[in-house]
């Protein structure tokens, strides 16, 4: 896959399945078993009637799952060995097929499919005489959404899916952001949980969930690449900071001791919010535009306009700090420029007017506040990793003070160090997570999507060649 088509939702097709009357039973089947295709609703004529419109309660009631065989099978010889599985999956492919829009001797049925399903599909269809067409995409309607690699959960970016898939449906038109959603989630875990023996952990545990330990909850093991990656981020963060299972002095600090210059790393924290903040402001630009043009992109406040008060304000507080006059009138120029982008944007949405005019002076002085509130909440950063810091380095001293004792104190000491490093490890692994998926939704993902999608979901009924003709339990 190209890095292009990695940044964007599975590409479909809007396909119509075109086949004799007499074979949209069998065609309909094969559509079923595939799983690729989204079936509009269609619309039943008025005044038609179909028993089997709602399908039995039979086979749920049995534990079993639905079923349909290649061709259409006698359904008095069904119902008399009793097989309710195969009985539902006929009144399911009977209530589509009641569906389709019929002309003379022709049926078809409406939906979507992932454009590299169309040719499997197409050569499956062939069997029975039908066929599958592309339509045009119709105008004022939104296809569904499916990420990549979303239809295949154990793969490496079906399991990263989640992370965005749990804030929302990502619009068709939109980009998709799994790979650095998952590289801004790592690093921001790193930061606040800086510890190479800690690091290593979490490594471990990613290394068993990949070779399937444990066995049971299977839904777990998609979790091995978040482990991972924040047990890389970690183990880096925590060599920078010179922590081993806190400040053991197993590694050498190659930056800064977040105990010794909280500022320093406060200072830190603020910036890379900057920076996520600024490539959050670059897709959302992108998305902007290609949910509704150059208009949106230019006065939404995700868009152009609040990139340029985002930009404007930041080289204005730099130039001023660093003394440089050009850059802070620049930056102010350019933050202004924002400013009234934004202010048409919200004039036009409020309808002018007087009433309109000031909820677009509210509007705007809201945007300025929440740029300035957004930028201060990455400080977090920096406070949770002092405070991982802080319960590591109690540990140690506790652990350490113990040992010189000597004789029983030690055994007391490597009790303190195991029970106090797995208190540790555990609360703020769970508090860097949750702030780190945060920041992630609230300050990042607010950006990137002002609607949600409309989530792909195939119509799937398994198909078995199952003879039914033998005698089968009754249940």
């Amino acid at each position: 896959m190209r890095w292009p088509e990695g940044l964007r939702p599975v590409r479909m097709a809007r396909v119509a399945v075109v086949a004799p009357a007499d074979a949209l039973r069998d065609a309909l089947a094969r559509v079923a078993d595939a799983g690729v295709v989204e079936l509009d609703p269609g619309r039943r004529p008025q005044g038609a009637r179909d028993d089997t419109a709602r399908p039995p309660r039979r086979a749920e009631a049995a534990g079993l799952e639905p079923a349909v065989l290649p061709s259409a099978p006698d359904p008095r010889r069904l119902a008399e060995w009793n097989r309710p599985e195969l009985l539902e999956g006929e009144a399911r492919l009977r209530e589509r097929a009641a569906a389709a829009v019929r002309k003379g001797q022709v049926a078809a049925a409406v939906g979507w499919t992932p454009r590299a399903a169309q040719a499997a599909l197409a050569a499956r269809l062939a069997e029975v005489g039908a066929a599958l067409v592309r339509l045009p995409h119709p105008r004022g309607v939104e296809a569904p959404s499916l990420l990549a690699g979303e239809d295949r959960r154990e793969s490496l970016r079906g399991s990263l899916v989640p992370l965005v898939a749990t804030y929302g449906p990502v619009p068709y038109a939109d980009l998709d952001p799994t790979p650095l959603a998952w590289a801004a989630y790592v690093l921001m875990f790193g930061i606040m949980f800086g510890d190479a023996g800690h690091g290593l952990m979490l490594m471990a545990a990613a290394a068993a969930l990949l070779a399937g330990r444990p066995r049971r909850p299977t839904r777990w093991r998609r979790a091995w690449p978040f482990l991972l990656g924040a047990g890389a981020t970690g183990t880096v963060f925590g060599v920078l900071y010179g922590e081993f299972f806190g400040p053991t002095r197993v590694v050498p600090r190659l930056w800064l001791s977040p105990l010794d210059s909280p500022v320093e790393l406060l200072v830190s924290a603020v910036g890379l919010g900057a920076v996520l903040l600024a490539g959050a402001y670059a897709l959302g630009i992108v998305n902007r535009w290609r949910e509704g043009g150059w208009s949106a992109a230019l006065y939404e406040p995700s868009g152009i306009s609040g990139a340029s008060v985002f930009v404007g304000i930041g080289a204005l507080a730099a130039g001023g700090y660093l003394h440089r006059p050009a850059a802070a009138l620049a930056g102010a120029a350019v933050a202004v420029l924002g400013l009234a982008l934004a202010l048409a944007g919200f004039l036009a949405r409020a309808g002018g007017g007087g009433t309109g005019a000031v909820e677009a002076v509210v509007e705007l002085f809201d945007l300025v506040v929440r740029l300035g509130a957004n930028v201060v909440s990455f400080a977090r950063l920096a406070a949770f990793g002092l405070t991982h810091a802080a319960l590591a380095a109690v540990v140690w001293t506790g652990t350490a003070a113990l040992w010189h004792h000597g004789g029983v104190a030690r055994a007391a000491a490597a009790a303190v160090f195991v029970l106090g490093t797995s208190l540790t490890f555990a609360l703020e692994a769970l508090v860097a997570g949750v702030q780190a998926l945060r920041l992630e939704y609230y300050e990042l993902f607010s950006r990137l999507f002002t609607t949600q999608g409309r989530p792909f979901r195939p119509w799937h009924i398994r198909m078995t060649a199952e003879e039914v003709d033998a005698p089968c339990p009754r249940v």
